[in-house]
Formats: structure tokens, sequence, C-alpha cells
């Protein structure tokens, strides 16, 4: 079983502290940074979500590896792409709390999609409202992580539409072959 909260007001807080611990070590490598943004479901108030902090380094496409020496430095240990072209994927040291921490190119297709659905479920609290009952009734449902991102994808594409992601970008995203964690475990 996924395990689905309710929102918790102190997930900005964690978020804030992550993004000051990556901005100063960046900072200190003389790594240019476009932004650190806080995405994912625990960046939108009143949404149910899964516990952990999602935050993107958004980054020129020239300072991924830069930026990725970084986090490495910090003990994330890198996955690759993870089947998500220009997102790259870091583990997190035992030492942080629950983080999916991404170097994504600035102006990204993967980058949009994380903004445009943090701003839409921000702004249509109806939108955000089913999104959350979607989550809580596939968390109970689905029997590994793989088969409840599955479960919500119907509801995804519609956030994203409501972004206005085009038809053809909603398809690329659609069509990331992200491989199962049992294929990559995480």
């Amino acid at each position: 079983m996924i395990t689905v909260v309710d929102y918790d007001p102190d997930w900005p807080g964690i978020f804030a502290t992550l993004r000051d611990e990556y901005a100063a070590a960046l900072a200190d490598e003389r790594v240019p940074v476009v932004a650190i943004e806080h995405v994912g479901s625990t960046s939108v108030p009143g949404l149910a979500a899964k516990p952990i902090i999602d935050c993107d380094i958004v980054v020129a496409e020239g300072e991924v590896a830069a930026a990725s020496d970084v986090l490495v430095g910090l003990g994330f240990t890198p996955q690759g792409d993870l089947g998500i072209p220009q997102r790259w994927a870091f583990k997190a040291p035992d030492r942080l709390p629950h983080t999916n921490t991404y170097v994504v190119v600035d102006g990204s297709l993967s980058l949009r999609n994380h903004i445009a659905v943090r701003e839409t479920l921000r702004a249509n609290s109806e939108l955000r409202d089913r999104y959350a009952a979607t989550k809580r009734r596939v968390s109970a449902e689905a029997s590994d992580i793989d088969e409840y991102g599955q479960g919500k994808n119907a509801v995804v594409q519609e956030i994203l539409a409501a972004a206005g992601l085009s038809d053809a970008e909603r398809a690329s995203i659609d069509a990331n072959q992200v491989p199962s964690h049992q294929q990559f475990p995480r």
C-alpha cells in the first residue's frame, strides 16, 4: 500500500531547508542556478500527498554535470534520467528527510510539466480535490508505486490539459519510458 496523507503545513519549511542546503552548496562551487523549485503534491496547499518533498534544481543545459557533482558531494546517489528527458534523479542520503531531488534543464518539458501541475492545482481547488480523491483511492488499491502512478495518469493528463499543455506535449509526457521500481529500485 502507498501512504498518502493529509496536507502538512510543515512541508514548505522542509522544502526551504533543502533549498537552502542545495543553494549554499551550489554557490560554493559557483554553479549558476536558475531556480530551486518545490514541485509535486507537497507543494500544493491542501493537497493530500505522499510525504516526500520533490525538488527541481533548475539549471542551464551546460550546468547539469556541475550541479549533479554538487549533489553527489552532498551524499546523493545519481540514478540517471529514469526515462524522463532533461531531468536527472538523485537518491537522497539517509541524513535528509524524504525527498525526490532532480536536476532539470531550464525550459524543458519536464520542468514545464512539474510547474504546470503545481500552478494548476494551486489555482483550481475543484481539480485539486478530485486529484486528492484519486490519489487516496489509487493508493489504497495499488500493489506498488508503479501501479499507483498508472492509476493517477488520467487525472494527471486532465491537469496538464487544464494547464494548457498541447496534445503533443501531453502525449510526450505520457510516452516517457520510466523503468518500473522492480527494474530499477529507488
